[in-house]
């Protein structure tokens, strides 16, 4: 429940605000304060990410009530600064990093010890306005969409998966899960040359968007993804498999669909553990590797990506939701039937 529309008066603004277990709320909070190094923007969009939704649903471990949801913002200087001037779109790197432990010194603050993020462990951007350290701001480019920009940060995601599989031009892939990190990565694939990409999930709508940006759809409740993946590979198996469902039935298989030498990405967190079938690396010498988030050069990378995939990220955004809606997002995105992929907040409307 939240209130449905909201008019910004004096030094408040509109916000959505995690209030408890399942409490999304559309609520009038104060403005921003200025904060040294940082300039106030306008916030135009955020999407909707699953940790978003593990916030909503009271089981992320670290975010604590009252909380600003978003960490994948756009918006418009407001002020200048130092480096950004009044009417620059921008987006921003959200990670927080503590900048002394051994991962920080080595340069993968993206793996801090202590790693937080914007909306997880202080206010994100599912607002009006806020307040944001020109440091991690990067400039949208000119003929770039807002609609393709705001797909930046989960981009980003996939930027970093695919140097930590290594992945190769002409190699087969399998994505498992076609839920936005899954269709990104799909249409990442695509653009970076693979030869044929295998998208499995049991959403049928997922799977419609997936063939439309040229993926090869599969629905494992009708289909043995198994037989198809060995069908086309000569029996060999997959070159790289990404794991993007968190599902215990994919933790079990993906070794089965990888070939000898293979590389297996988790790209999903997996909230608990699940059977692997760790023979079948041993005896195919696979490569299982993790990724969590990814570095300041691999958002800039994925930001000027955003130009060339524009077309195709734009179509990952299905749903587009004003604030004054917006703390019905999470029922959307629970529903099958509204066939969500990524959901945008209009923090504007």
């Amino acid at each position: 429940m939240g209130i449905e529309k909201i008019r910004k008066v004096g030094n408040v603004m509109r916000a959505l605000v995690y209030a408890g277990a399942k409490k999304a709320e559309l609520r009038e909070v104060a403005e921003p304060e200025p904060k040294a190094g940082s300039v106030k923007i306008a916030v135009k969009y955020c999407g909707v990410c699953g940790s978003d939704i593990g916030i909503f649903l009271g089981t992320h471990p670290r975010a604590k009530a009252p909380l600003i949801f978003g960490h994948e913002f756009l918006g418009t200087v407001e002020e200048d600064g130092k480096k950004f001037r009044k009417g620059d779109r921008v987006v921003a790197y959200p990670l927080l990093s503590c900048g002394h432990c051994r991962a920080c010194r080595a340069g993968n603050r993206h793996v801090c010890n202590t790693l937080g993020l914007i909306g997880i462990d202080e206010d994100g951007g599912m607002c009006e306005s806020m307040y944001v350290n020109e440091d991690v701001m990067f400039r949208v480019p000119d003929g770039v969409s807002d609609r393709a920009a705001v797909t930046v940060e989960p981009l980003a995601v996939i930027v970093h998966s695919l140097h930590q599989v290594g992945f190769q031009a002409r190699e087969t892939a399998v994505v498992v899960g076609a839920g936005p990190i899954g269709i990104l990565t799909g249409i990442a694939l695509k653009y970076c040359g693979a030869e044929k990409v295998f998208i499995s999930d049991i959403f049928e709508k997922r799977l419609i968007l997936a063939e439309e940006l040229g993926l090869t759809p599969v629905n494992p409740s009708k289909e043995n993804l198994q037989d198809i993946v060995m069908a086309a590979t000569d029996g060999e198996g997959c070159d790289v498999l990404f794991e993007c469902s968190g599902s215990e039935s994919a933790a079990l298989e993906m070794t089965e669909i990888t070939r000898v030498s293979g590389r297996i990405c988790m790209t999903s967190v997996h909230k608990a553990p699940h059977k692997v079938n760790l023979q079948r690396i041993n005896f195919k010498e696979q490569m299982i590797i993790g990724t969590r988030c990814y570095s300041m050069d691999e958002f800039g990378q994925a930001l000027r990506l955003t130009a060339d995939m524009q077309p195709q990220l734009e179509k990952v955004v299905s749903h587009i939701v004003p604030l004054s809606e917006a703390s019905k997002v999470f029922d959307m995105i629970a529903d099958p039937d509204c066939g969500t992929c990524k959901v945008v907040v209009d923090c504007t409307k």
